[in-house]
């Protein structure tokens, strides 16, 4: 049977960026939810300090909850070596915070989308640097998690593994123990792809889901494609919604990760209209799961 975390997709900037909210409140607000864990963010501002890494780890865990999964953005389609060398020390560094908060699950992702890169290159570039953090992820227990994504709230470019094709030939080329597919059904979507077909395709290296569901405010998605490019974080025309509102089919979704034995994390990344709202995508999520996992 899945267990449910929470992402606090709604006080990114509050945690990240200018500090007014401390994770202590999202850890008090996290506990009215009802869910099994919290996926922590690796560039949450009070996460600096290693001493706290226990710290909070005995928080959360004092509240009935775990923290599973690790949420990082290593860029490794950069072309200087010197660069990608920093991006493997930084996931190392992620993977230690990881092992550090109990987790098993950290992210990894390909890169940005640069203009001059070709596909082979980014492929590569991307599999030979995931490759150099799996031994040490291995060693501490963690599954490095690759995630089909769109954008971190911090990259001037997209994902460059972001079409399904491109993130297919990535996941083929990384054959590893400690390495799966972290599935987000709205990511697919916003590429332009089928997010059933991208799931038929990888779910037996599916170890880990962010549920979500998107919308976009204005526009199309060619409009989309216009603004994600050059300018920093999500399009303004973007939005995070409640889960089972959206787009997504969670039936037919759910349908295929019973098919294929998963029995992961499902993360929820939502709540950017209130805690309410990501109250309702729990019990979403919870009456799906009783529904497809008897």
């Amino acid at each position: 049977m899945p267990k449910i975390a929470a992402f606090p997709k709604a006080y990114m900037n509050a945690l990240c960026k200018d500090g007014s909210m401390k994770l202590d409140e999202w850890f008090s607000l996290a506990a009215t939810l009802g869910v099994d864990g919290l996926e922590f963010y690796a560039g949450f501002l009070e996460m600096e300090d290693a001493a706290n890494w226990g710290v909070f780890r005995r928080k959360v865990e004092g509240l009935g909850m775990t923290i599973p999964m690790l949420c990082c953005s290593p860029d490794f389609t950069h072309p200087e070596p010197s660069f990608r060398e920093r991006e493997i020390a930084k996931q190392k560094h992620w993977i230690d915070m990881t092992y550090a908060l109990g987790g098993s699950y950290c992210r990894v992702l390909s890169g940005q989308k640069r203009p001059e890169l070709s596909l082979v290159e980014g492929v590569k570039l991307a599999a030979d640097s995931i490759y150099a953090c799996l031994p040490y992820a291995g060693e501490r227990g963690v599954t490095l998690i690759l995630e089909n994504h769109y954008k971190d709230d911090f990259w001037d470019y997209p994902e460059f593994a972001q079409k399904m094709d491109v993130f297919c030939d990535l996941v083929a080329a990384i054959t590893h123990p400690n390495f799966g597919v972290n599935y987000d059904p709205s990511n697919a979507y916003l590429a332009g792809d089928d997010p059933l077909e991208l799931l038929r395709r990888v779910s037996h290296r599916v170890v880990t889901m962010h549920a979500s569901d998107r919308y976009l405010i204005s526009g199309t998605l060619e409009d989309l494609r216009q603004e994600e490019s050059g300018s920093k974080g999500y399009a303004s025309r973007l939005r995070h919604g409640e889960i089972g509102k959206g787009l997504n089919d969670y039936d037919a979704i759910f349908g295929e990760l019973t098919r294929v034995g998963f029995d992961g994390w499902i993360s929820i990344e939502d709540g950017v209209d209130g805690i309410e709202q990501l109250q309702r995508s729990v019990q979403f999520l919870k009456r799906k799961i009783a529904e497809h996992w008897r």
